[in-house]
């Protein structure tokens, strides 16, 4: 953004003039000044503290609030005159300090504020200016300390919304049948030099990538938290290079509204803001969605160890959900803490920053990290339709916005189905009986069934799109180590491979990690083929994860959120090494993109309706009309019509076949029988490419010899 929205902020000697203010949270900017608010409940004294610059320890004003003039129930403000938009402030919260029954007031702390559209600077959490503990305490309690936290550089920003210009920017608003999400870290996509962008780890980076996306044929990317978080929280080494670990996910946010300066260019002391502006301008007019990955459960504060930076000293008792012991937090998280999501006024925070990204950065949608956690109560409980996921839902400002839900938490939570009207959900149960069925696990041949109609089980009284079909995404293997990795292999992350999930239903094919062996290589690519085959084929909204088009490895770490390091950031040689799978994909997508049949909106009931015997679904086993459902099964085939008599306003398409066979030997499957049209095959993904996937079908006799762990798709004509 150009220097002219930035302005020289007033110095100790200019005389600023004040007024009560009205009780309107965050910094609202007007041509005479800016009025500040903030809420607190329990707090007895609160300050607020202008800066002339990001960097300067001493404050050049200090306001304190008057609790009766300055004060709306429990919002006290004042309104500044003569400041502008790129003001550098924070806020002090004196009250009660008791640890023990909850109260961890600290007038030693220049705290964010909640609202706070921008962060200057970055956390410094290992040097005693943030921390400001005596580390020989047994107590270890790092919430008080009579250390000036100002001393860490870190500031909110003034923002004036209003000087940007959007143009004539508007919502694509992409149905979710026909949404291809792809997910992806805004660091580690183009971090890698081999990246070849300028702007390398940046959302202007993404930009220099677009060409990549648009060829892929993917329309909307996931990006993974993008909210202001501090890379530098982990105070631990690489135990294999004893290099500092990153947070490289972003997943302990800090402020609800600001877009975090990790992921811009220059002195990231408001221009942040516009460069995301200016960044989610440009993919709406390529054609692509933003959807935001958020984390309303857990911020970046931590446990009763943790520092004390924002919520934790405005209210704490308030912000998190506490424990009988009041000294520790309830961690549904599995991260320290558990936002208390279901209080009216986090419910309103949360309402209210979903309600600033879709108005003022234009954002399409939201999944939210461990969605579940949204939806209990302060005691725990799981009370869906009555809690905070329906508000958002409900929301009218929200209302259009994609809601995706990651419905499981770290206590045990798994909700899948169960989220109110309006949320979509990441599917689980998906992801993990093909990843079972693709490497030829037994017992599933009915759930997939299940699995590719839509998971009717699960959205029954929704629709297919309400699945987020998906076979991997961040929080797990890559699909290349799906198939080349037995056993995870965390030992970089610190935590004597403890960490990450140790159910990964992947198999290695003779080999543990990457392998010259061309035999081990070739049924690899074959699986991975079979995995996304599965996945685009499948009613419901499918959505990839980076790099996979192309066989992206993080060698065998499937937690791999603290590695910012070359083995992690997406190596874009692999695109060059493994181009017949990204054509592949390519091609699936725009296959699925041309056959309205892939993308229902509702449910396959298996009935006539046309009266020329062929329901919308049949299934097929290698005799028509005989699927294998026995336990020991792994082939399955089905049909289906090309009519769709439930949206009679769609053009009949073609009718699709899809065989699929997962024992060790071939099988020949029986065709169905056409009137006056013949079954062409598109897709053997047994072949090597190009043959593996036809750009011209070919006409297929009355069977069909499927090989070993294969599929095949064909069409009618």
């Amino acid at each position: 953004m150009s220097d002219e929205f930035y302005y020289d902020n007033p110095d100790s000697t200019v005389i600023l003039k004040t007024e009560k203010g009205y009780p309107k949270l965050g910094a609202t900017v007007d041509p005479g000044g800016v009025n500040f608010a903030l809420f607190t409940k329990n707090g007895k004294k609160v300050i607020l503290e202008l800066y002339q610059n990001f960097y300067d320890d001493t404050p050049s004003h200090i306001f304190e609030l008057d609790p009766i003039k300055n004060k709306t129930g429990n919002i006290w403000h004042i309104y500044v005159y003569g400041i502008k938009h790129g003001q550098f402030y924070g806020w002090r919260v004196d009250g009660r300090y008791d640890p023990m029954n909850g109260y961890r007031f600290n007038k030693y702390k220049l705290l964010s504020d909640p609202y706070a559209k921008a962060i200057s600077g970055s956390y410094n959490w290992d040097e005693d200016s943030v921390y400001g503990y005596d580390k020989n305490s047994p107590m270890l309690d790092l919430s008080f300390s009579t250390i000036d936290s100002a001393k860490s550089p870190t500031k909110s920003i003034v923002i004036d919304d209003s000087v940007y210009d959007w143009e004539d920017d508007f919502h694509p608003r992409i149905p979710l049948k026909d949404l291809i999400i792809y997910e992806m870290n805004v660091r580690l996509f183009t971090m890698n030099p081999n990246s070849n962008v300028k702007n390398n780890g940046t959302f202007n980076g993404i930009l220099e990538k677009l060409d990549h996306l648009k060829e892929l044929g993917v329309n909307a990317v996931e990006l993974m938290p993008i909210f202001e978080f501090n890379p530098n929280s982990i105070i631990r080494n690489n135990p294999l290079t004893n290099e500092r670990l990153k947070d490289v996910w972003g997943y302990n946010p800090l402020a609800f509204f600001a877009v975090t300066g990790n992921y811009s260019t220059g002195l990231k002391i408001g221009e942040q803001v516009f460069q995301f502006k200016d960044f989610v301008k440009k993919m709406h007019k390529e054609g692509f969605e933003v959807i935001l990955d958020v984390v309303y459960n857990h911020t970046g504060e931590g446990n009763e160890l943790g520092p004390t930076l924002s919520f934790r000293g405005i209210d704490n008792p308030v912000y998190y959900i506490l424990n009988k012991n009041k000294r520790y937090y309830e961690n549904y998280s599995g991260t320290g803490n558990t936002f208390n999501c279901n209080n009216t006024v986090v419910k309103n925070l949360i309402i209210d920053s979903l309600r600033y990204w879709v108005t003022e950065m234009h954002v399409d949608g939201f999944r939210f990290d461990l969605a579940s956690i949204l939806g209990r109560d302060p005691n725990g409980n799981w009370i869906g339709d009555l809690s905070l996921l329906k508000d958002i839902a409900d929301d009218p400002i929200i209302a259009g916005s994609k809601l995706i839900a990651e419905g499981w938490d770290a206590a045990g939570g798994y909700f899948l189905g169960e989220f109110p009207e309006g949320w979509a959900e990441w599917n689980g149960k998906f992801r993990d009986a093909v990843r079972k069925f693709v490497r030829g696990d037994e017992g599933l041949v009915g759930e997939i069934a299940c699995r590719i109609s839509g998971s009717e089980d699960l959205y029954g009284n929704k629709s297919p799109v309400a699945s987020v079909n998906f076979i991997t995404s961040h929080d797990g293997f890559t699909m290349c180590d799906v198939v080349s990795y037995n056993n995870k292999h965390n030992e970089e992350n610190g935590e004597n491979n403890n960490d990450g999930a140790n159910d990964n239903y992947s198999f290695n094919y003779g080999f543990e990690g990457e392998t010259d062996d061309p035999n081990i290589i070739n049924i690899r690519k074959r699986q991975v083929k079979n995995f996304f085959t599965i996945l685009m084929l499948s009613q419901g909204t499918p959505m990839i994860y980076m790099g996979d088009e192309f066989c992206r490895t993080q060698y065998g770490n499937n937690n791999a959120y603290c590695q910012d390091t070359p083995k992690n950031w997406v190596d874009w040689m692999r695109k060059e090494k493994f181009h017949d799978i990204f054509l592949y994909v390519k091609k699936l997508i725009d296959f699925r993109k041309k056959h309205h049949t892939l993308r229902r909106e509702h449910f396959f009931t298996g009935k006539d309706y046309s009266g020329d015997g062929i329901p919308d679904i049949t299934w097929h086993g290698i005799n028509l009309n005989q699927p294998d459902f026995s336990y020991s099964s792994k082939s399955l085939a089905f049909m289906i019509s090309g009519l769709d008599f439930v949206n009679s306003d769609v053009p009949p398409d073609n009718d699709i076949y899809v065989a699929i066979n997962f024992y060790d030997s071939e099988l020949k499957f029986e065709l169905p029988k056409l009137l006056n049209k013949n079954w062409f095959r598109v897709i053997d993904t047994f072949f090597d490419s190009p043959n593996d996937f036809l750009d011209f079908p070919q006409k297929t006799q009355d069977y069909y010899i499927v090989k070993s762990k294969s599929i095949i798709v064909l069409i009618s004509k």
